[in-house]
């Protein structure tokens, strides 16, 4: 039986080396496209910082939505987080899949570079609707009579464009605009 296991072990090691090296290949010849994408997320941030600025706190918009699909409240606001992580990190996971299984027909390089092209078009459009709309975030923090629902404006330049994301995301006015699809 410990040889079985053994010899499996040592099958199991051997796939991931020459996946790995597989991998390292594909990203010596991708990694422009994976850094190009990282560099817009980047800017996506920048351009997310940069509305709070202009954030103005308004009344909730109802639409269909509101009525069809009740929010669920500040004191449930964890439902809506767990929920979000847990699909996140399946995915993420799953993109590592090919390590593990055979049935091998795609590359988690080719994978990420895919989805990083898929996010840069959705938040290049994404940021052109939320800087020509100007309209009320549905998060909690984001409503009228929210301490935290405008930022103050910046000292200087560089603390438009240095800034800590776990900062933003945490403690900033109407942080979780990245996100907030999910926040109601």
């Amino acid at each position: 039986m410990s040889l079985y296991i053994g010899r499996e072990a040592s099958k199991l090691w051997k796939r991931i080396c020459a996946e790995t090296t597989t991998e390292f290949n594909l990203l010596a010849d991708n990694w422009k496209y994976i850094l190009a994408g990282l560099i817009c997320q980047y800017i996506h941030g920048l351009a997310a910082r940069g509305v709070h600025y202009l954030h103005r706190p308004g009344p909730v918009l109802q639409d269909t939505g509101f009525f069809l699909l009740p929010e669920l409240g500040q004191e449930r606001a964890y439902v809506s987080e767990t929920v979000f992580t847990f699909v996140f990190l399946s995915f993420v996971l799953w993109t590592f899949h090919p390590f593990i299984f055979k049935t091998k027909k795609i590359y988690t390089v080719l994978i990420w570079c895919r989805v990083l092209a898929f996010l840069v078009a959705c938040q290049f459009l994404r940021i052109i609707t939320f800087y020509s709309t100007q309209l009320p975030g549905p998060n909690y923090h984001c409503r009228e009579g929210s301490r935290l629902a405008t930022l103050p404006r910046p000292d200087n330049p560089l603390e438009v464009l240095v800034f800590s994301k776990i900062r933003s995301l945490c403690f900033s006015p109407v942080a979780k605009l990245e996100i907030s699809d999910r926040g109601v």
